[in-house]
């Protein structure tokens, strides 16, 4: 490894699977910080990562229903589904502890619980010798090592969809995050908007895990969007500055991790953005000095 493999995989010249890994890493960014503006103007981060943590039984369930049936377990569209069921699981028990305790209490035992299960679950995988589970355990931190060309695509139309389905929902979902009363005296069910964006983070999240993995997939949420804040003043403003950020992280760090093979893209990405965040706070604290 050399900064020139660095550099040539930056430039889209590390081969054709490495630059449509790094393209799709892009819109997933793109993606998540637009979505990650709404739902810090929500104050729902931590739903996020409850949701991601939650993913993880269904993961492993998935697998070995799949090894089961004769396959390899590592069918990334089958892991997908089964990461979304037990997500949803998971956020359904959120909102009905939530009537109970207090929403952050409750989605830290949602969390712990659910993550606990997938690691168990995982585990068990481990020694039962089905299936090819090599590698599973990247779906923790990601990596875009040994993605395949239809991975790339799924992760890249996903995020482009939700990209392009945050931007059309715009404005009733500034509405509600701002004023939820006055968006219901408007026509807009707040309630319904809600469940449309937790949605779309939820894509956010089954659409990274093997970029980001489940685990660090709340910073590329969150980060982008807590840097946009700095730069902007408007929603508009700030989620298309958040994209922007979240897609330059994206495509960073899924170009380092092609130039390091070894080196995971997670904590790559997540870097990245916190370098961004860090050198804006900075920035803006001379400004306004």
């Amino acid at each position: 490894m050399t900064l020139a493999d660095i550099g040539r995989a930056l430039a889209l010249q590390a081969g054709y699977n490495a630059a449509l890994v790094s393209l799709g890493a892009a819109l997933l960014g793109a993606a998540a910080g637009a979505a990650g503006t709404f739902l810090t103007l929500r104050r729902r981060a931590l739903m996020s990562d409850a949701m991601a943590h939650a993913t993880l039984p269904g993961i492993g369930l998935a697998f070995l229903v799949m090894a089961a049936a004769g396959g390899e377990g590592r069918f990334l569209p089958g892991l997908m589904l089964g990461a979304a069921l037990t997500a949803g699981l998971g956020l359904w028990a959120v909102q009905r502890l939530a009537r109970q305790i207090h929403e952050d209490a409750a989605t830290g035992a949602v969390l712990a619980s659910f993550y606990g299960a997938g690691i168990v679950i995982l585990t068990l995988i481990q020694g039962l010798g089905v299936g090819r589970p090599a590698g599973l355990e990247t779906v923790l931190l990601g990596s875009t090592a040994g993605m395949l060309r239809a991975d790339a695509i799924v992760i890249g139309l996903g995020g482009a969809l939700v990209a392009s389905a945050l931007w059309a929902l715009r404005r009733p979902l500034a509405m509600v995050a701002f004023d939820p009363l006055h968006a219901q005296m408007m026509g807009i069910n707040p309630r319904r908007m809600d469940a449309i964006l937790m949605a779309l983070v939820l894509a956010v999240v089954l659409v990274g895990l093997n970029v980001t993995g489940l685990i660090l997939i709340v910073a590329l949420l969150v980060t982008p969007a807590v840097t946009a804040r700095l730069w902007s003043g408007t929603v508009q403003g700030v989620a298309l500055r958040a994209a922007l950020i979240g897609a330059g992280c994206g495509y960073g760090g899924a170009a380092v991790s092609a130039g390091v093979p070894d080196l995971p893209t997670g904590p790559v990405i997540v870097l990245l953005a916190t370098a961004a965040f860090a050198l804006s706070l900075v920035l803006r604290t001379r400004a306004h000095g």
